[in-house]
C-alpha cells in the first residue's frame, strides 16, 4: 500500500513537470509587468474615480518603465493633472514644466502654460511674505496671453493676471505701511509711488497709495529739513566751540 502511494505521488509530480513550467513559474518567477497600455488605462480609471494618489503612482510607473511608448506622453500630462487635482501644486508645477520642456510643440502647451501659472498662483500663502510664486504665475499668464491670443486659455489668463497684480500690489502696500510705522518715510513714499504708477487697474489700492504717499512725502521732507537744520546747527556749534 505504501509502495502504491509512493508511485502515485511520483506520477503526480511527473505530470506536473510535463504539463510545462507553469507551476514553477507561478512559484519562482516574478509576475509579468503591466504593459504601457494597461498602465495608461489603470491611471485613467484612477483619475475617473478621483483616486489621485493611485493615479500618480501608476503614471509614474508608466513614465519610468516606458519612456518611449506612445501612451507615455499623455501619461506625463495626466501625471501633472493628478498632482494638481491632489492639490500638490509645487509638484504639479514642476511636472507641467517638464512636459513643456520635453514636448514644446505639443498641442496642449497653451493649457500646460496656464496650468503652470495656476499652480504657482495656488501656492500663495500670505501678503506679508515674498510673492515669488505670484510673480512667476504672472509671467506664465502673460505668456499665454501673448502667445495664444483669442483662445479660451488667454481669456482665463486675463482673469488671473488681475488677481496676481492685486496680490503683488497688496504686498507692496503692506511693506510701505511697515516703513510708515517705522518712520522710514522716504522708503514708504517710494513704495506707495510704485503702486500708483504700476497698478492703475486697481483703483481702490491706487487711491489709498496716492493718499498715503502724499503724507509720507511730506513727512519725509519735514524729516529731511530737520536733519539739515541739525547739521547746520551742529556745524555752527562746533565753530563757536572752536573759538
Amino acid at each position: 500500500m505504501v509502495k502504491r502511494c509512493s508511485q502515485l505521488l511520483g506520477l503526480s509530480l511527473l505530470l506536473m513537470l510535463c504539463s510545462g513550467c507553469g507551476v514553477i513559474d507561478y512559484f519562482f518567477l516574478s509576475p509579468p509587468e503591466d504593459t504601457a497600455q494597461e498602465l495608461a488605462e489603470l491611471g485613467n480609471e484612477a483619475m475617473q474615480a478621483k483616486e489621485y494618489g493611485r493615479a500618480i503612482e501608476v503614471f509614474q510607473k508608466l513614465r519610468d518603465r516606458y519612456p518611449f511608448s506612445p501612451f507615455t506622453t499623455a501619461g506625463e500630462l495626466s501625471l501633472a493633472d493628478a498632482y494638481f487635482l491632489d492639490e500638490q501644486y509645487r509638484a504639479a508645477s514642476e511636472t507641467y514644466k517638464e512636459f513643456e520642456s520635453l514636448h514644446p510643440r505639443h498641442e496642449a502647451i497653451p493649457y500646460v502654460l496656464l496650468q503652470i501659472g495656476i499652480s504657482s498662483y495656488n501656492q500663495f500663502e500670505s501678503i506679508d511674505l515674498p510673492q515669488d510664486n505670484i510673480v512667476e504665475a504672472l509671467e506664465y499668464f502673460r505668456r499665454v496671453k501673448a502667445e495664444y491670443p483669442g483662445t479660451e486659455y488667454a481669456d482665463k489668463a486675463d482673469t488671473y493676471i488681475l488677481k496676481c497684480k492685486r496680490y503683488i500690489a497688496e504686498h507692496e502696500i503692506f511693506v510701505a505701511d511697515f516703513y510708515w510705522r517705522s518712520e522710514r518715510y522716504e522708503s514708504a513714499w517710494m513704495r506707495y509711488d510704485y503702486v500708483v504708477k504700476h497698478f492703475p487697474e486697481l483703483p481702490d489700492i491706487v487711491e489709498y497709495a496716492r493718499s498715503r504717499g502724499k503724507q509720507a512725502y511730506i513727512k519725509y521732507q519735514e524729516t529731511r529739513s530737520t536733519l539739515v537744520k541739525e547739521r547746520e546747527q551742529g556745524s555752527w556749534k562746533q565753530w563757536f566751540d572752536w573759538l
